[in-house]
């Protein structure tokens, strides 16, 4: 949970992010939500507590029941949140109080969270466009049905899209303190792999790892930035179940970020071998994923399409596969035609920052496609959720990835689909090798790209060299 002890400079960059929405959307008035408490099995059992990533970015009020109004005609801005009772303060001690919490902001008006429908029905707002975000959770709907009588179809239907493009344009761009705490969220997260690849041992189980990563990001006053993937069915591609046990010969893909104190994300993920050494085919299958990775990271710089970037990596993954007797035909029409995604699925990536996905609850053709690059519609390029041109500021991920997806394999064969290019009599010796992904988090730069964060071992034989006991590692 972040700290609530702003500095003068913290203070000042919500300012001028509140006063720089005003005036991106210039007219009615600007609703932004906070998160509430949501009960586990009984009220007073919550989930943990995770604010509303605008909530934060523009007020940085960790705490629940918050909501703020900016009118960007007069200026004016109204903060809404709790009063904390005595029952509360017996309870769970001292908490964020609105009015505190508005002085320190410099946010001139302080309301209980229940007086928002009163401001919202003054004569010189009644005629005013309320903008606000697409809702995603229940006390989202029924705020706005309480305040402004909308059905939840409704309030799907009304959002702002002056209000969601305005943010996105904001939050795209990471000034240099965003990118030092996302690099913060990254220093925890080089702890936790540095530690689950030496704890990843054949008969361990996938839930003793995740019980580790979980708290070692506690341990650090950090959290996991989304539910890990730790598993050695890397062939699922969000596999959130921790119930196998680990053996020889297993590979064992690890897909996670922790979160900063903030909220700034990371994500990184490594495939490493359970048996200490990769075999021959782990290896050619990896080093294939490598090269795409290098590739599409060789062509990252302003002004290039990401969606340009993908296509790049799935040939270079299509080339290799082609290499290993999976694939056949010219590569470029092998990727035009959709082919390569029975092994590579999905996107190469995403953009990153307060959210891991970032900003993906205001519409990912908003965060990542405009008016000049369109979502394409074949399967696997279609889940690409960044396509449009880079820019300087942007933060994203990079994570090529090839699959071998029993039931997707059935199916083409079954349909005859791509005979011309895939290999299917040679598949039945692959249905059971899971899945490799490689996956950094990266910074458009002025005149390329930097990744970001302390190194996490990538290349094979940093990672054997971390696996492999220093009682059997050969002498030098």
């Amino acid at each position: 949970m972040a700290s609530t002890h702003w500095s003068d400079e913290m203070i000042e960059r919500y300012r001028r992010r509140r006063h720089q929405l005003a005036q991106k959307v210039g007219e009615g008035l600007i609703l932004i939500l906070g998160n509430s408490d949501t009960p586990v099995n009984y009220p007073a059992n919550p989930y943990p507590f995770r604010q509303d990533s605008n909530m934060l970015y523009f007020t940085g009020i960790p705490m629940p029941d918050f909501a703020l109004l900016i009118d960007p005609t007069s200026g004016e801005e109204h903060l809404f949140g709790p009063r904390p009772t005595m029952e509360d303060l017996i309870w769970t001690g001292p908490q964020m109080d609105v009015d505190a919490a508005a002085e320190r902001l410099g946010i001139s008006h302080a309301h209980a969270l229940s007086e928002l429908k009163s401001i919202l029905e003054r004569p010189e707002y009644r005629k005013c466009t309320i903008h606000y975000l697409p809702p995603y959770r229940c006390e989202h709907y029924r705020l706005l049905r309480d305040t402004l009588g909308y059905s939840e179809e409704h309030a799907r239907k009304s959002v702002s899209t002056t209000l969601i493009k305005a943010i996105v344009s904001m939050r795209s761009v990471k000034d240099e303190w965003e990118v030092s705490q996302i690099e913060k969220a990254l220093e925890l997260t080089h702890r936790i792999f540095m530690r689950l690849m030496q704890e990843a041992q054949p008969g361990v189980r996938e839930q003793w790892l995740a019980g580790i990563a979980q708290g070692i990001a506690a341990s650090e006053g950090g959290r996991l930035a989304f539910t890990p993937i730790i598993s050695r069915d890397g062939q699922i591609l969000h596999n959130h179940s921790y119930a196998n046990q680990l053996r020889e010969g297993d590979l064992l893909l690890i897909d996670l970020g922790a979160e900063e104190p903030g909220g700034y994300a990371s994500d990184i993920t490594r495939t490493i071998p359970v048996s200490w050494k990769y075999t021959p085919r782990q290896a050619d299958i990896y080093d294939i994923i490598l090269q795409a990775q290098k590739a599409a990271m060789d062509m990252l710089a302003p002004g290039v399409r990401y969606l340009d970037v993908h296509l790049q990596a799935a040939r270079v993954i299509a080339q290799g596969l082609k290499d290993v007797g999976l694939l056949r035909g010219p590569v470029d029409e092998i990727v035009e035609s959709g082919a390569h995604a029975l092994f590579f699925p999905h996107g190469l990536g995403h953009m990153m920052g307060l959210d891991v996905h970032d900003m993906e609850g205001l519409g990912e053709d908003y965060v990542g496609y405009d008016h000049e690059t369109r979502r394409s519609d074949q399967f696997g390029t279609a889940y690409l959720r960044l396509g449009k041109r880079l820019q300087p500021g942007y933060v994203l991920t990079v994570e090529p990835g090839i699959y071998f997806i029993p039931p997707l394999i059935e199916q083409w064969q079954k349909e005859d689909k791509f005979n011309h290019f895939i290999q299917y009599d040679k598949l039945d010796a692959w249905l059971d090798f899971g899945g490799i992904r490689i996956e950094d988090d990266v910074l458009i730069t002025e005149s390329g790209y930097r990744i970001l964060g302390r190194a996490i071992p990538r290349q094979r034989h940093e990672i054997e060299d971390v696996r492999i006991p220093a009682g059997l590692k050969p002498a030098q």
